[in-house]
């Protein structure tokens, strides 16, 4: 049986993915790169979208074992949003 943190147990600072990373830094690059792809419209907004869905994406993998099933939830359903949006734009 494979041992590890437990799924309950909250993720601690600086341990995460984006440890180093300004917590307003990130929320400024997500919400520019949103902004700028559902103005943009076309392959191009749907493209900047994209790169946004797969960061989302690589992020709920790398923690996807620290997240309660109601997390994990919350976060498939932004991500499968996102894509719609994305879609959306084209």
């Amino acid at each position: 049986m494979r041992q590890g943190r437990s799924t309950r147990a909250p993720l601690i600072a600086g341990q995460g993915p984006l440890a180093k990373v300004p917590p307003l830094l990130a929320f400024l690059v997500v919400i520019g790169l949103f902004t700028a792809g559902v103005l943009v419209r076309g392959v191009l907004g749907a493209a900047l979208l994209g790169l946004l869905a797969a960061g989302v994406a690589v992020l709920l993998a790398a923690t996807w074992q620290a997240l309660s099933p109601g997390h994990r939830f919350g976060r498939v359903l932004v991500l499968v949003v996102l894509v719609a949006v994305a879609f959306s734009v084209l």
